[in-house]
């Protein structure tokens, strides 16, 4: 089954003391490049939900580094994207994992049969994608690929020879 996760942004970046130093566009740049990380290792579609409901205009949806971030429209809320994006996407029998730590709305998600995970819970999810990558990266160090593996006895002493020049 395809799982989705939609990201309230801005209460991810809330919950992060370790950004509480940048500035807001800062933040949305990590928070952005750590979810394509994301998406990419785990395997799953991510949306990302900013709120800009007192921004004058209509909202926007772009792609970023292979991920979805929208800005809401005026007069909308993170919550109220992320709740009709819930709807939409769950009648098309996808998995829906929402990202927030706003107690009322993991209760609304909950409640339309999507999964919650807290802020903190995906920084913890950040903290184990960054040790496995690291990991993937050592065994690729360690079981680097020699020019003799794969050769047959006797090829391999002749190019043994060669290299001693016998």
């Amino acid at each position: 089954m395809e799982e989705w996760m939609i990201v309230d942004g801005y209460n991810v970046i809330g919950a992060c003391d370790a950004w509480s130093g940048l500035s807001l566009e800062e933040s949305r740049d990590r928070l952005i490049m750590l979810l394509s990380e994301y998406q990419f290792t785990f395997n799953r579609r991510v949306i990302l939900v900013f709120d800009a409901h007192r921004t004058p205009g209509a909202g926007t949806r772009l792609s970023d580094q292979g991920l979805t971030v929208i800005f809401t429209k005026e007069h909308e809320t993170a919550d109220q994207m992320i709740e009709r994006l819930v709807k939409q996407k769950k009648v098309t029998g996808r998995r829906i994992y929402v990202v927030t730590s706003d107690y009322l709305e993991q209760r609304m998600v909950f409640g339309q049969g999507a999964y919650r995970i807290s802020s903190r819970e995906l920084f913890e999810e950040f903290a184990r994608m960054k040790g496995e990558i690291a990991q993937k990266i050592e065994e690729t160090k360690i079981n680097k690929w020699r020019l003799h593996q794969g050769l047959e006895g006797d090829v391999l002493k002749r190019l043994e020879n060669w290299r001693r020049k016998k």
